[in-house]
Order: C-alpha cells, then structure tokens, then sequence
C-alpha cells in the first residue's frame, strides 16, 4: 500500500511541494499502514512465554490451545510440562475452537493451498488442513486456521506426540482438573492382564479359520468342476441309452416282420446285440447317476462347509479386531445433538495416503435428561492408572452444565461398557457435547467436533475433496475391522466420508 501511494503521488508532490514534502507523505502513509498492527500488538502487552515444567517430562497425553491467551500447554499424566505462545487464525480465517486429535505427522511440510509454504514439523488435526506446526510468531493471531508454534518447539514436541494425542482448542484458556465420577469408565486388573494373551490366541484363531475358509472355497471349485464333467458324461450316456433303446425297438419289428428263417435269424441276432447293447449302456447310465449324486450332495456339503468355514472367519476376525483395540485407549464421544454415543478405537493400521484408520464399528442411541437443555463440552480424560482404576481430569471449553451434571445426566447403555470398559487404559476419554460430529470426523479420524458459537472461518474456507469413502454395508471387513469402499458420497446414519486430499 506504502509503495503504491508513493509512486502513484511522488512525481506530483516533488513537482509541486519539493522531496521534502515527499518523504513527509511517505513517513505519513507508512505510519497509517503501521498504526493497525501497533495496535494489534499492544491489545496483548503480556504475550506468554516458552515454559518448561521443573520436573521430568513424561509423553504428551493433550495439547490445549487458548485462543484468547494464544498459547498452547502440553500435558503429562502428572501435569503440565512445556508451554509455549503460538498463533491463531486471523478474522475471517480463525482457528475453530473443539475437540481434535492428532491424525498424521510430517517433518517437512509443505502446503497444498498456500504456495507451497513450509510448514515444519507439522502436526494435523484435520484433513482440510487445520494443523499445529512452526511458524512465525509476530505476537497476535496471523494464520488462515492453523495453529503456528515457535520453529524451535514444534520440532523439539514432533517426536514426543503420538497419533491419536487429545488436542483441545478452547476460546478461553481452560486447564485440566482431577475429576471422578460413577459414570467413567472402571477397568478390570485381570481382564487387562489377560488381553494381550487373548489377542494373541483370538488372532491365532482367525488366521486358522480365514484359512480354513480358503480350503472350502477350493473345495467347492474342486467339486464343481467335478460336478460339470459328471453331467456332460451323463448327456452322452442318455443319449446313447436313447439310441439304443431305438435300435432295439427297430431290431423287435424286424424280427416280428420276418417271413423267411434267413431273415428271422437276421433279426434275432439284430435283437440280441441291440439288447446287450441295451443292458450295458443302463448299467453305465446307473453308475454314472449314482457317482452324480455323490458328487452332487460333497459339492452341496462343500457349499455349507464353506458358508460355514466364511461365518467362521467372520465371527473370529470380529472377535480377534476387538481383542486387538482393547489393547488399545478407547474414546467415546456423546452427542447431544445427534443423541447418539460414538466409539472410536485407532487399529494401528497405515493408510496409503495418510494417517492410521480409526475403528468405528459402535454407534448406538445414548439416554440423555433434558436432552432439550444445553449440557456444554466437557473432554473427560484417563490421565493414568491408580489404585481404584484410572485417574481422570476434566476440561470444560463450552459452557452449560458442570462436568459431573453433564455426566449426571447421561445413561450410557450396559452393553457398552461391557464391552470396553473392563480394558480401559490411559489416554482413554469421554467427550460430552451439545455438538454433533463435524463431517471432519471419518475412518482416518478420531473424533472431530467444532463449537458452533465460535468462528470458523479457517475451518470452512478450507474445502474438501468431492471424493469420499464410506462404511460398507456388511460393515466388517476381512481383517475384522470395519470396511469401506470409494466414490459414494452417502451417508450412512452419522457416519461421515472423509475428504481425501491433503492440505
């Protein structure tokens, strides 16, 4: 703006006013163009400073981000441990406040929407292109969405996080604080115990009976081939059976039309071939039926067998995939919105473009009191084991009920938590919500929800890709785990596709 003004007024100002008068505008303009991010700066005198908790670090379980304070803390089992200032998004492009995790991490990004700009160590939330990575700080929200740390943070916090780290985006600057309430989940020390042997033998099981499925389906090509020559062999034998049942019906008219002893001889020897012919193609054509049959009722018993040996494989790949996630913390969320209780579980499995796949098999209605009232945004986290269990702290980033009135009002269903309860571990969470999910949240997610009455404007400028992939409709997969295919952009209950493309 500065230098446009100049050169757009300078020839005139020196002509008529002299260069001094000149540089007098040019200080002038320059000092408008300032004035805004002056003020910008000074709204903040205090700006937060990098901080290392004085004790020893253990893995980041959460990241908070305050907006209003621009800053974002890390936290332990035990507490804080590092914080440092970071930057926002600017009006118009602001950073959504909610509940994210981390879903992919990459050291040398670079950006698909910005010209290429270098996103160090960058760590992403969404899949539109909401991230934590490094970048300039000049003291005040700067960004189009994401959220910038110091260079030298970010990379030092890149190798300590872990995909699925709970990352919590709050308007204001909430912290988390020791909580316990009937309704979080109580594991059990001995089903704990006993899940990695479970998972090893579940896991043995299914190999076992994904094999087994794969010898029945040899079996069933083995006797339909089978089956096929049987039957061609039966229609040349009938056929054959046919013409000679002719030749001897042929053979009995001749020998009746006879007149001569020459001819009735003729006749009789005619007749008799044509009998024996006769007898011995019958024979044949009995065999043949009964070998058919046998291999008719082995290829029919092949068929149950395999339907059998698949409902097997099915059964046990469910069964060894559920092993698997209880070896791993487990986030529920619960959707005032949508009344519905969500469960994702991360399956350690890659994905080709990006990020790991989320279980997602369980979605059931939830019983919530006074599901017409606000119950606010309440992130319940098991931070470690204790001596009752797990040791949980709550964050409240969206004002309604308290945490425990939240939680009061909330009847998970017993089957549920029979289910995933009894190996919970830390790092496990409980996330209640007036929010629904954000069409964010998707097979590489764990749980995306965005508060509605703040801004997101860096959230809905970035588009998604068209493309999506969505639950199938036998759910399970081959491995026991939820399956998904491509280029249907329907939705299935509150199940989301996911945008494809990175950002």
């Amino acid at each position: 703006m500065v230098n446009r003004l100049i050169t757009a007024q300078s020839f005139v100002v020196v002509r008529r006013y002299g260069l001094a008068a000149l540089v007098t505008l040019a200080t002038i303009v320059a000092l408008t163009a300032w004035g805004p991010i002056a003020a910008a700066r000074e709204a903040r005198p205090g700006q937060p400073a990098e901080a290392t908790a004085p004790r020893e670090a253990g893995e980041p379980i959460m990241a908070i981000v305050s907006i209003k304070a621009q800053q974002v803390t890390f936290y332990d089992a035990d507490g804080w441990i590092v914080r440092a200032p970071v930057s926002t998004g600017v009006k118009g492009r602001e950073t959504p406040a909610g509940v994210f995790a981390l879903i992919e991490k990459d050291k040398d990004h670079h950006s698909t929407m910005y010209d290429d700009a270098w996103m160090p160590n960058m760590q992403r939330i969404t899949w539109n292109g909401v991230a934590l990575h490094g970048g300039p700080l000049p003291g005040y929200a700067a960004s189009h969405g994401c959220i910038r740390m110091p260079y030298g943070f970010a990379e030092k916090l890149f190798n300590k996080t872990r995909i699925g780290m709970r990352v919590i985006i709050a308007p204001n600057d909430p912290a988390p604080v020791a909580f316990s309430h009937a309704a979080l989940l109580m594991p059990n020390a001995e089903a704990i115990a006993a899940a990695p042997a479970r998972a090893g033998t579940l896991a043995r099981a299914a190999a076992e009976a994904a094999k087994t499925a794969v010898e029945a389906k040899k079996a069933i090509a083995t006797t339909a081939r089978q089956t096929t020559s049987l039957k061609a062999s039966l229609r040349r034998l009938e056929s054959l059976k046919r013409n000679a049942d002719a030749a001897l019906a042929s053979a009995d008219r001749a020998l009746a039309d006879a007149e001569t002893d020459q001819a009735k001889a003729k006749a009789e020897n005619r007749k008799q071939n044509a009998t024996a012919k006769t007898a011995e193609l019958g024979t044949q054509l009995d065999t043949a039926r009964a070998d058919a049959k046998s291999k008719l009722d082995a290829a029919a018993a092949a068929k149950d067998a395999a339907k059998d040996a698949e409902a097997k494989k099915a059964a046990t790949a469910k069964a060894a995939a559920e092993a698997k996630l209880a070896l791993q913390p487990v986030s529920i969320y619960i959707s005032r919105a949508t009344r519905k209780l969500y469960v994702r579980r991360n399956t350690q499995k890659s994905w080709p473009d990006g990020g790991e796949v989320f279980d997602a098999s369980i979605e059931v209605p939830v019983t919530i009191r006074d599901p017409d009232r606000p119950i606010g945004t309440h992130v319940f986290t098991a931070m470690a084991r204790n001596a009752t269990g797990l040791r949980w702290t709550a964050v409240t980033i969206d004002e309604g009920d308290d945490a425990k009135d939240a939680l009061d009002r909330i009847t998970i269903p017993q089957d549920v938590l029979d289910r995933i309860a009894p190996t919970a571990l830390p790092r496990s969470s409980i996330i209640v919500s007036d929010e629904p999910l954000s069409r964010e949240t998707n097979y590489r997610t764990e749980f995306v929800a965005v508060l509605s009455n703040q801004p997101q404007g860096g959230f809905i400028t970035r588009k998604v890709t068209p493309e999506v992939r969505v639950a199938t409709d036998n759910g399970w997969g081959d491995d026991g785990f939820f399956s998904f295919f491509t280029g249907n952009t329907r939705q299935r209950g509150n199940f989301y596709g996911p945008p494809l493309g990175r950002r």
